[in-house]
């Protein structure tokens, strides 16, 4: 792993457990490479609650319990979707935080409102606090999947260095 992102990750660690934070994360386009970057190390379950895969329309309704109606107005990818993800995958794991990232790795699957590269990534605290950022890659397939993780990680440690 790269060093600095093993860097990022340890500080993540180490910063969810001095401040006694426990996590989940739902991970749509990245099928848990964001919980195996945060879990490489033992001891993860101290803060580690668990992480969900919701590759598919599927997944997202019946495992996170997402409404139908709700996928079916904004579709997988969207703010609203990655909101809804990151608090309903607190909620399932009973985590003072949820971390989920929904978007389009390609290389198709693309159209001109919702381009391959597409991707958003929400958090979601017990406190009511909920986070979503836009982004939009220009890379591969493998390019675009590791920016997303790259930027869930970024973002996480950002929020927790500001507690």
């Amino acid at each position: 792993m790269h060093a600095m992102l093993e860097e990022r990750c340890s500080t993540i660690r180490n910063s969810l457990l001095s401040l006694n934070l426990s996590l989940a994360i739902a991970e749509a386009t990245n099928c848990g490479l964001i919980s195996y970057l945060l879990t490489r190390e033992p001891g993860s379950s101290r803060f580690f609650y668990g992480s969900i895969s919701a590759y598919s329309q599927k997944a997202k309704i019946s495992t996170l319990g997402i409404p139908e109606s709700l996928l079916n107005t904004y579709g997988s990818v969207s703010s609203e979707i990655a909101l809804e993800m990151a608090f309903r995958v607190r909620a399932l794991f009973d985590s003072d935080l949820g971390l989920a990232e929904t978007g389009i790795a390609g290389p198709t699957g693309g159209n001109k409102s919702k381009p391959v590269g597409l991707f958003y990534i929400a958090l979601s605290h017990k406190n009511g606090e909920d986070y979503c950022t836009k982004h939009l890659f220009t890379g591969n397939r493998v390019q675009n999947r590791t920016q997303s993780a790259v930027l869930s990680l970024e973002m996480l440690d950002l929020y927790l260095s500001e507690l």
